[in-house]
């Protein structure tokens, strides 16, 4: 083993780099992309200097591996994909905005409202039945309410 580590030239960094490519289009899921393009870098960075000891090669693949698929990661979560339908499954957050007339009465903070075919829990300021609320947001399974002043 120490015979075939002693003698990484950058093509095997290349070779490697290509090979995990292929796994990444066979497999996607963004994990052996940025391996493979660690393996580039470092097979490029041989090019120039190739007696850089075999040790030294792994630790740096390994912590450029690490970096890139971090990097990337933080950038998504910064820049997330623009999308047509932003509240897709996340079903209490659709409802924000309506205005619904109130079945059950909010006691102590809490209550029930039916809304299209399903029921919610909801969270807001006491009111009787028959008061007009307004869906201002959502925590879970559980939608946020105000009185509203459309139709009173």
């Amino acid at each position: 083993m120490d015979m075939f580590l002693a003698h990484l030239d950058f093509w095997h960094w290349l070779i490697l780099g290509a090979l995990l490519l292929i796994f990444e289009i066979m497999f996607p899921g963004a994990f052996f992309l940025w391996m493979s393009i660690a393996a580039v870098i470092v097979g490029t960075l041989l090019l120039p200097f190739p007696k850089f000891p075999w040790e030294y090669q792994i630790i740096l693949f390994a912590l450029l591996s690490i970096v890139s698929a971090v990097t990337w990661r933080w950038y998504t979560k910064k820049r997330p994909a623009p999308t047509d339908q932003p509240r897709l499954n996340r079903r209490g957050e659709q409802y924000i905005g309506r205005v619904i007339t109130l079945q059950e009465a909010i006691v102590n903070g809490q209550g029930k409202i039916k809304v299209d075919d399903s029921t919610w829990r909801i969270e807001g300021e006491d009111c009787p039945p028959g008061t007009r609320v307004h869906i201002v947001g959502a925590r879970g399974t559980i939608l946020q309410v105000q009185r509203s002043d459309e139709g009173a």
